[in-house]
């Protein structure tokens, strides 16, 4: 992610590490989208460095006239069915997650029972629908919220993200790590409050960047998990990028995030559970479905 004009992106002190403990490690894996990858990673445009939804009875029938044949009964109308509820609706409910086909399943992990679902409109676009799901205890899926619209990275995706390609990396992240330039909004996750998540400048359509990261969720590519999101140490190095965030969307492409609209950021933080072990599965929605 950015950093503000005039400072240095360097590695956080431990002091500055905002450690929290956990009891699950975050999942990383990568989908192979067969696409040719580009130079890419998170940042915005015009930023320096990176921090890479009756009761009446029934009337009695009048005496027929006695000549008048019988009229033949119809047959009583066939109503339709009820649509289903409650247990039914459940029982109804698909073993997996719609969108996500059988390989990328694969990849979320067992203990995981919330899925954030990030759906590209091809590989070289940059808008995004965006569902988060849940698992019932019988191992149904749900949605839980959305859908949402939201942009990636400029460019587009790719398996095989580097530092300033332009591209949203794809895969099945952990996410959880929270925080933002504004006060907590109710998350359950650790929050870091910070004017460092303060931004400025234009984004790639010439859109106001302000604002931007007023509410972030760390996706777990190339970071530490249970750290502040701003937090600069790059586990697979500085070239792979990093600071890959999900944020307020400020009405453009970004260099690698994934934005969504701030009431649905708010959504967002709020219904992540830690419980749950939430991941993010992102990509163009032709390669999810595999």
């Amino acid at each position: 992610m950015p950093v503000r004009k005039g400072t240095t992106a360097t590695v956080l002190t431990p002091a500055r590490v905002r450690t929290r403990a956990r009891t699950r490690t975050g999942t990383r894996a990568r989908l192979r989208t067969g696409a040719t990858a580009l130079p890419s990673v998170l940042l915005l445009t015009g930023l320096v460095g990176g921090l890479l939804t009756g009761c009446a009875g029934p009337r009695p029938p009048a005496a027929p006239p006695a000549a008048a044949p019988a009229a033949a009964t119809p047959p009583p109308a066939r109503s339709a069915p009820a649509a289903p509820t409650g247990r039914d609706a459940a029982n109804r409910a698909p073993a997996r997650i719609p969108g996500v086909g059988p390989l990328t399943h694969t990849r979320i992990p067992d203990g995981t029972s919330q899925v954030l679902v990030v759906s590209g409109d091809g590989v070289d676009g940059n808008v995004v629908t965006a569902v988060l799901h849940e698992r019932d205890p019988a191992g149904r899926w749900h949605r839980a919220a959305g859908p949402w619209t939201g942009h990636n990275a400029l460019r587009g995706w790719t398996d095989d993200h580097v530092a300033g390609d332009l591209r949203s990396p794809t895969g099945v992240f952990r996410i959880g790590d929270a925080g933002g330039r504004l006060p907590d909004p109710g998350a359950r996750f650790p929050y870091d409050q910070d004017e460092e998540f303060a931004v400025s400048g234009t984004g790639f359509l010439g859109e106001s960047l302000e604002g931007s990261f007023d509410y972030v969720v760390a996706i777990d590519y190339n970071r530490i998990p249970g750290t502040t999101p701003l937090n600069k140490v790059r586990p697979l190095g500085a070239e792979r990028g990093g600071g890959v965030w999900i944020h307020v969307d400020h009405g453009g492409p970004t260099q690698a995030c994934v934005s969504l609209p701030r009431e649905h950021m708010t959504e967002l933080l709020q219904a992540l559970d830690p419980v749950r072990e939430p991941v993010v599965v992102m990509g163009p929605a032709a390669f999810l479905a595999t």
